[in-house]
């Protein structure tokens, strides 16, 4: 199945649309199914360092960040900041700042050292995720992304979430995204993550998740 991004309905929507919100209920129902929020309790740990300033993408309505933040579990004094077009959410920890912008016009990300990104990256074409990997590897030492993957037995998995009450935004962007996932090495190689200069785990787990971890060797920034 070839790489397809195609608009998703939520895009479309305002952040208080009833729709919206029942959209985002169904994306922390579809992340628990997924386990991708306790994957990414149980990577960072071992990847970041003490005192460093991450950024999550696309933090919608802070449910990731909140969660790694009452987890207890990253290291002493890091701090994630949130970055999306939604306003900062009243579970977001008061001493992480959230920026409501545009990703893709963010000027900021020289200011952190890891990039935190769920859901988000499979929205945007070939081009646009290059534009956005120089942005992020100027600075980057880290970089763990969740994604869909684009299989088509996990359009027919779609159909399992029926039963859980789903609404039509959720049955068709859940469908956009993971025509629009990714496979083997295709995210590193599009945001210009390459083997010589950063250390690249990919893999895809039956449920449909797309998970990568890139490290930047320490010939490069430490």
């Amino acid at each position: 199945m070839k790489r397809e991004v195609q608009p998703e309905i939520l895009d479309s929507l305002p952040e208080g649309h009833p729709e919206a919100l029942h959209n985002r209920r169904d994306l922390r129902l579809i992340n628990f199914f997924m386990g991708n929020f306790r994957w990414f309790r149980r990577t960072l740990p071992g990847h970041l360092r003490d005192g460093e300033t991450g950024l999550e993408l696309g933090a919608g309505d802070g449910s990731l960040g909140s969660g790694l933040f009452r987890s207890n579990r990253l290291p002493s004094g890091v701090g994630i900041d949130g970055l999306d077009l939604w306003s900062r959410p009243d579970t977001w920890p008061k001493t992480w700042r959230w920026h409501r912008e545009d990703l893709l016009a963010y000027s900021g990300y020289d200011r952190y050292r890891f990039f935190l990104a769920n859901f988000i990256l499979h929205q945007f074409t070939d081009e646009q995720l290059a534009g956005l990997g120089a942005r992020l590897r100027r600075n980057a030492r880290v970089i763990v992304a969740c994604e869909t993957a684009r299989r088509v037995i996990h359009l027919r998995q779609v159909w399992l979430l029926r039963p859980l009450g789903i609404n039509r935004v959720s049955w068709h962007d859940a469908r956009v995204s993971i025509r629009a996932g990714f496979l083997g090495e295709e995210l590193p190689d599009l945001l210009g993550l390459h083997p010589e200069s950063w250390r690249i785990q990919c893999h895809t787990t039956t449920r449909g998740a797309y998970r990568m971890i890139a490290v930047r060797r320490n010939r490069s920034h430490q």
